[in-house]
This record gives structure tokens, sequence and C-alpha cells, in this order.
């Protein structure tokens, strides 16, 4: 579903945008699940939902974790990085969202058959894990690599695990799994000729394109998820603009998933750095308001 055909989900209704759950599942991640039934009705994986915490927020694109169709609610992992981020993780169990649209982007293409690895760093964890789940319910044999700074902060790995899917933990500091990073170990896996048919990635800008980089030499179709260059999420703003193959894409209209052999990574690190100083001057602002 793309920006013109999106849901909007009507913020003063008792019913709408309320916060049903909400736990903290690593030092500066919370879990929220929110009631929105007519997005988690529509919803493809790899979809996304723009949120406008309180009336004064900035909107923000969320990458939509998990739903429940028959429920009517969709779950977030959102990781407090900047102002508005840290808006939406103060709310708490009962509380409305002022805002809430979707589900935005395009959904992922996911194969039929043959066997895929998924490698997500951080809260990118939460981007792979709806394709997992899917990918893990076709006769697909499908690998996780999972990896964080500390053991608290692996997301998932268990939930994934009970979907049939094949987990490998890394962690920084070793204290979960193997020491070292996600691409360590998808580099192992692919030096013991264990290549699979395809590799998806999400997380930090560059461990996809370490990722892209592990896998170029082999031939392995790689698909990364652009999600942490989006802006607004509709294209009006230009903000999340990346060369692919030499042509300007938006990842927000025309992804968030793309080719990440054609993807040009420097370019994009270096738009996503862009209002690195503006974020931090109203994040300052944020916490010195608490």
């Amino acid at each position: 579903m793309d920006a013109a055909t999106a849901v909007p989900v009507c913020p003063g209704a008792d019913r709408m945008n309320r916060i049903l759950e909400k736990n903290q599942v690593a030092p500066d991640i919370a879990r929220i699940v929110i009631r929105a039934p007519e997005v988690a009705a529509a919803y493809r994986p790899g979809q996304f939902v723009i949120v406008r915490p309180l009336p004064e927020s900035e909107r923000i694109p969320l990458t939509i974790a998990d739903t429940d169709a028959a429920n009517g609610t969709i779950t977030l992992y959102v990781q407090a990085v900047g102002r508005t981020t840290r808006q939406l993780n103060r709310l708490d169990r009962g509380e409305v969202v002022a805002d809430l649209v979707g589900p935005l982007g395009k959904p992922s293409e996911l194969q039929s058959s043959g066997s895929a690895v998924l490698v997500g760093g951080g809260v990118g964890i939460a981007l792979i894990y709806p394709l997992a789940k899917t990918l893990a319910s076709r006769p697909v044999a499908t690998t996780a690599i999972v990896g964080g700074r500390t053991a608290g902060h692996v997301l998932l790995a268990d939930a994934l695990a009970g979907h049939g899917v094949e987990v490998v933990v890394c962690t920084d500091d070793g204290s979960r799994g193997r020491a070292g990073f996600v691409t360590n170990a998808l580099d192992d896996r692919l030096a013991r000729s264990e290549s699979p048919d395809r590799v998806y990635a999400a997380g930090p800008i560059p461990m996809m394109a370490a990722v892209a980089e592990a896998t170029r030499p082999y031939g392995i179709p790689t698909t990364v998820s652009l999600n942490p260059i989006m802006v607004d999420g509709t294209g009006m703003c230009g903000g999340c603009r990346v060369e692919v193959g030499g042509v300007t894409r938006f990842a927000c209209v025309d992804g968030p998933d793309f080719d990440g052999h054609l993807v040009d990574f420097e370019q994009l690190a270096l738009r996503n750095q862009a209002y690195r100083e503006f974020e931090r001057l109203a994040t300052n602002d944020c916490v010195a308001a608490v």
C-alpha cells in the first residue's frame, strides 16, 4: 500500500491509536503494542507506519515488527535516539498516540523456496523478524544472524527460534552467543560454502554495507532495508534520496528494500548525517524538559 492508499487512523477515537502494551526490552528500546485494526488488516511484511506521538511532535517512520489482525494491533520496537522517539517511549500503557498512518512502503519481496539468511543488528532485528517468520512458514530454510552490543540488546532471538528459524546470536562483548559482529558470523558461513539463495539485511548503515560487500564475491542476491535514512515517509521531503544503480530513488516510496549490491552506501552514509546536529539540539531540549 502506498502513501496515496494508506489508511488514516483517526487520532481522537478512543479505540484507535491506544497503547495496549508497553515494556522495555533493552536499555534504550521499548516494545509498544498499539490498537490500529485497519493497519493490522492491510499490513504486509516490510511495511511501516508514520507516527506522531504528541500533537507538537514531528512525524517519524517506524517499521511494523508484528501484527495481530484478529485483535487489531500492531507492534513497534522503538529505540530512543532522538527527540521524537524519546517522546514516544515516554508514553505509557493506556495513553493514545496523536497520529498514526499506514501501512506505507512496498512490501518485501520474499522467496517461496530455497534458503535464506537474514542479518539483523540492534533494532534492525525487529525489521527482519516478520520477514523471517514468513519465510520460515514456507519451504525456505531460514537462518537469522542477530546481534547487539550486549546480551540485553539482542531482540527476538527466542521468538525467531519459536518459528523454526535457525538463530545465530552475536554480541560485541561476548555476553551471549559468539563474540563479534553479525558480519563476522556471515563471513564464516559463506567461507564454509554454506551460501544461501538470498540474504536480507536490516540495521545500521555500515552493517548493511558490510553485508553487501560480504555477499558480492559470491553473487548472492542481497536485499537491504533502508529504513534508517527515511524522514517523513511520503517522498515529499527528499531527505531519503539514495542512488541505486546510478538512479536516484526515494527509500520511503520506492523501498524501503533495495538491491544491496547497487546501493551507493558512501553517499547514503553522508546523507544520513545531514540532520545530526539539528537532532542533537532537539534531543538535548527534550532531555532538559524532563
